[in-house]
């Protein structure tokens, strides 16, 4: 758009024009025209800030009486702004008490008279006109009371008073209090006395002597806070007696009806007259208590409702009583809310002769209506009816306009409104005009169909109002028939098409503003056409196969073969490899699958997709393999050794079942285990058996496996465990043995009987035994299935006596057999002397030899197994005790430390225990060896020889001297090393020639061997060559 030219704008084809709407009868908008960057920058007007009502307080003494409306505009080009008063333009002028500065509107030298009323600001550019919000104009004032006295009023005590308050002119909000005799002292509220603020008025419900005095109302204007005194009221008692009791008369009452607008504060007001003085009580007529928000004051005779809300609407009642009755008041609170729009028109761009309808919903209390402006302006039911322009508005809100033009563009208004106020929506119309236009959405060249295809070429042009669409073939109008038609959108649709269709193809469309074309080629293409027939295939699990997919085509097009499996699309390379394809040729899809499992078996379609057109065909795999898993395993009933099963068999996978297999399980097996059944081979039709040979009281899970010819299947779930009956036990135990124990004991033991094999719950043990020679048995039971030992004890019995003996079994089925008969001898006493002759000598720093005299090997019963030595030092409490064995007489005590004392005994052992001790002897250790390894080795060769020298080792003070040397070497690291002794710091070795030696040295003395130095290498030695190499190790 340009709104500073009328000129015509030339655009694209010159088809289109853009002119101002300020100077044009018609607008033309023609997006192509506008660059993105102008297009951003256009806007019709939009408030920003809108006048809000002000009320002014008249001061005589203000000199400078003004006020500014504000109002402000967004929009480009930027908004100009007019201002009414009451419907009627306000025009600032030169001299004028109007002045504008941007949109806001500011009043001098206020006259109430004048300026008071209702202001609304009006902001227009070149899109329209926008009007805003209503703001208000009022003069708050507070004239004077008149001068002139006013006549006392007399009352007799206990009688009810009303004192007119009759406030002076005025404009805005006031407040009321009475002053009693003189200021300051005021007349104080309570159950007596109540002060209205509606009237001013004051009330007395029962009047006593102490209210005898003059009262003056004073009226404060919240607005100005300015404050007037009318002429004081005198009250005076009547002499004629006092009042007597009567029932309440409520003289302060609120309206029948109040209307209260949502979130704002209500206040009610009630008060009697009456003798006694009555109390006033508060309720809701329906029931519904008072919310915590509701403040009863000034003794109840003010209700106050904050924050109005829905739920608060409904009927009051004042109660005013006392001892002599009482009387009531009722009103009814109803809610209102001003309008809220929820639903707002929106801009619109719409092309010419298009129909448009905009929404405008708004809530509110009473129910909204509705009115439409267009720029500033009421839509009036006299221009909604003019034929050029059918425009209707709906009494919900909606505005139609059912056949758009020019003329219609602009900014239009919804304002809702009920007695309480009114809402402003905006939005803009655009009417577009457009010559056609091809640019955006050429004809698709070339559009291509198979032979005996249907094909649409579209044509969508740019333009409006929608014209006319006509077709050429080459150079001729298209002719229409049954195979062609141009759609009523324009399109070209060709059923059945043939090679002749071929062509180039013209699309023309026109409307009042221009004509514009766009071409394209349709090529006719030969159909795909697969000619391998659809096929069930058959193939066994573990074999390869290929699926074929040949077909025959245009070969100008570029063939796509994709295959699914179960209408599953297959991604070649996933599938764990199975997949692959192998078709060579430019029109074979073949597909081979390896290694086929059952899971592939199913529907296997090939589709086949050129630009023109796609086929698919489908072939069915048949999958055999071994039998599935047989289900519904059951023990139908079990003895002690044998078992009924019956089972259902699974999937055959297309090849029938020859044999089952059954196995077994139980907690004491190493996993599944066949086991034996009758009949002994399981024939496929059969879905029983009987399991043999079971061991009693155990146990079982079973599980059945299906055989068929190609192989056999995966197990059954395992059947339900399953216990074999009991039965007396059959097997002994083993490893019968014994000996040893205490003095009179004789003592036998055994290996357990596995649970497996106890044939029975209350499973124990029945030991026999006998003196050898003895005829009759003794028996013992006992009754634990775990027992490994028993432990007979009789001081008759003689020390070392061969018994015979054997052990059976039982359990709650009876009892079983016994085992072979053994001999075992009873408990021998221990070694009653001890070793003389006891010797102890130090080896080293870490060894001490002991020896003695060795006791006769068996005297009277009391075997010599072998000794034991025990050693510990002087005041250590515990004792390091190693044993030998047999007729040993000398022990070598290792990992002593050295120079140490340590006191040493030796005692016989036997079965029974062990002896006496032996005296004790002490002996010291050597000093420790020394603790510093050779150091500053050198080695050099001659010929096959090794020359090592190395410095002397020196004992510490603690340590004992160094004797000698020891020179270990060997061929490589894992072999065992030959030693060489010396007692200088020199030494010569003869080694064959050709090999790698290692080599150690370490000092030694009486304490034993010394540290090693760290080991040298000696590198292969040439044969007859002399080599001068030398190696210092620090």
């Amino acid at each position: 758009q340009n709104d500073s030219t009328d000129s015509p704008q030339s655009c694209l084809d010159g088809s289109c024009y853009s002119m101002s709407a300020a100077t044009a009868a018609y607008m033309l908008f023609c997006l192509d025209c506008v660059s993105p960057i102008e297009s951003s920058v256009l806007q019709s007007p939009v408030f920003t800030k809108q006048p809000g009502s002000i009320v002014f307080p008249v001061d005589s003494q203000e000199n400078n009486r003004d006020v500014v409306f504000s109002c402000e505009a967004q929009g480009s080009p930027s908004p100009l702004y007019r201002w009414k008063l009451n419907g009627t333009a306000v025009t600032p002028k030169s001299g004028s008490h109007y002045s504008l500065s941007g949109g806001n509107l500011r009043i001098s030298h206020l006259n109430k008279d004048q300026d008071a009323g209702t202001y609304q600001c009006l902001a227009s550019n070149s899109f329209g006109t926008i009007v805003s919000r209503e703001a208000s104009l009022t003069f708050a004032y507070l004239g004077n009371f008149k001068t002139h006295r006013r006549n006392s009023v007399s009352v007799r005590e206990g009688q009810g008073v009303v004192l007119l308050c009759g406030p002076p002119s005025h404009s805005g909000d006031l407040t009321f209090s009475w002053i009693f005799n003189e200021y300051p002292s005021f007349v104080k509220q309570d159950t007596r006395r109540f002060i209205s603020q509606e009237t001013g008025n004051l009330y007395i419900a029962k009047v006593e002597p102490s209210d005898v005095g003059n009262y003056t109302c004073v009226v404060t204007n919240t607005v100005t806070k300015t404050r007037v005194q009318g002429p004081p009221t005198p009250l005076v008692l009547r002499s004629d007696g006092i009042m007597g009791e009567y029932e309440p008369k409520i003289e302060v009452q609120f309206p029948e009806i109040v209307h209260v607008a949502k979130g704002l504060t209500v206040k009610l007001e009630c008060f009697a007259l009456g003798n006694p003085v009555p109390s006033i009580n508060w309720s809701r007529v329906d029931g519904i208590p008072f919310s915590r928000k509701v403040d009863v004051r000034k003794a109840s005779g003010v209700l106050e409702i904050p924050y109005f809300q829905q739920e608060d609407a409904g009927t009051y009642e004042c109660v005013a009583e006392n001892s002599r009755g009482k009387n009531t008041v009722k009103g009814k609170l109803s809610f209102y809310a001003p309008p809220h729009l929820i639903e707002k028109p929106e801009d619109v761009q719409k092309p010419i002769d298009d129909s448009l309808v905009w929404e405008c919903k708004a809530t509110g209390k009473p129910k909204p209506s509705y009115r439409w402006m267009k720029n500033g302006e009421n839509l009036e039911s006299l221009e909604l009816s003019r034929v050029d322009t059918p425009m209707e508005m709906f009494a919900n809100g909606a505005l139609s306009i059912s056949r758009l033009t020019l003329s219609d563009i602009g900014m239009y208004q919804c304002v809702a409104g009920n007695k309480h106020g009114e809402v402003y929506s905006n939005a803009e119309l655009r009417v577009i005009a457009v010559a056609p236009d091809f640019s955006q959405n050429q004809l698709r060249s070339p559009t291509m169909v198979k032979e005996g295809g249907d094909v649409l070429i579209e044509c969508r042009p740019k333009m409006s109002p929608w014209g006319v669409i006509s077709w050429r073939k080459g150079s001729e109008a298209l002719r229409e028939s049954h195979r062609v038609s141009i759609l009523d959108n324009g399109n070209l649709r060709i059923q059945n098409s043939t090679r002749p269709d071929a062509g180039l193809y013209t699309c023309v469309a026109r409307n009042q503003f221009g004509v514009a074309s766009s071409s394209g080629t349709l090529m006719v293409k030969e159909p795909t056409i697969i000619t391998t027939a659809p096929s069930t295939l058959d193939v066994t699990v573990g074999e390869s196969i290929v699926l074929p997919c040949q077909v025959t085509h245009d070969p100008s097009l570029k063939l796509m073969f994709t295959w699914f499996f179960n209408e599953q699309l297959i991604h070649f390379g996933d599938h764990g490899g199975y997949f692959e394809k192998v078709g060579g040729q430019h029109s074979a899809g073949d597909i081979m699958i390896r290694n086929i499992q059952l899971r592939h078996a199913g529907k296997y379609t090939c589709a086949v997709q050129t630009k023109v057109d796609s086929i698919s065909i489908a072939a069915d795999l048949v999958v055999r393999g071994p039998p599935g898993p047989p289900t519904s395993i059951h023990v139908e009933e079990i003895s002690d050794t044998t078992a009924s099963l019956s089972w259902r068999p699974g999937p055959d996978n297309h090849s029938p079942i020859t044999t089952y297999t059954i196995q077994a399980r139980t907690p004491f097996s190493l996993g599944w285990q066949a086991v034996t059944t009758v009949p002994e081979v399981v024939g496929g039709r059969s879905l029983t058996a009987t399991v043999i040979d079971l061991s009693p009281w155990v146990e079982y899970e079973f599980r059945v496996l299906a055989s068929n010819a190609i192989g056999t299947g995966e197990p059954s779930k395992p059947s339900k465990q399953a216990r074999t009956k009991e039965t007396s036990p059959k097997v002994t135990p083993a490893n019968v043995s014994g000996g040893g124990g205490s003095r009179s004991e004789l003592v036998i033991t055994w290996e357990p009987v596995p649970e497996e094999l106890q044939n029975g719950g209350g499973f124990g043990y029945v030991v026999a035994f006998r003196p050898s020679g003895a005829t009759g048995w003794m028996q013992a039971a006992v009754p634990s299935s775990e027992a490994s030992k028993y432990v007979f004890k009789n001081e008759s019995i003689q020390p070392f006596s061969p018994f015979q003996v054997k052990v059976g079994v039982y359990n709650n089925e009876g009892e079983g057999p016994f085992g072979p008969v053994i001999t075992i001898y009873s408990a021998e006493e221990e070694p009653g002397r001890a070793p003389t002759r006891i010797r102890a000598k130090s080896l080293s720093a870490s060894e001490i030899e002991v020896s003695w005299k060795a006791l006769p090997w068996n005297t009277s019963k009391r075997r010599v197994l072998g000794y034991e030595v025990s050693q510990k030092r002087e005041k250590e409490e515990a004792a390091s005790v190693q044993r030998t064995v047999g007729n040993q007489t000398s022990a070598i005590i290792r990992g002593v430390t050295g120079s140490n004392t340590y006191y040493i005994t030796v005692r016989a052992y036997n079965t029974a225990g062990a002896g006496p001790p032996s005296v004790t002897v002490n002996v010291t250790t050597k000093k420790p060896p020394p603790s510093q390894p050779p150091v500053k080795v050198m080695w050099n060769t001659l010929n096959s020889k090794i020359i090592l020298n190395w410095e002397q080792v020196k004992a510490l003070e603690n340590e004992s001297e160094v004797t000698g040397y020891k020179v270990l070497y060997k061929r490589n690291r894992h072999s065992r090393p030959s030693v060489m002794e010396t007692n200088t710091t020199t030494v010569e070795l003869s080694l064959p020639m050709n090999e790698e030696y290692f080599i150690q040295i370490k000092p030694f003395g009486e304490g034993g061997e010394g540290s090693s130095s760290r080991q040298i290498t000696i590198p292969r030695i040439p044969g007859q060559s002399i080599m001068d190499c030398s190696l210092t190790l620090q």
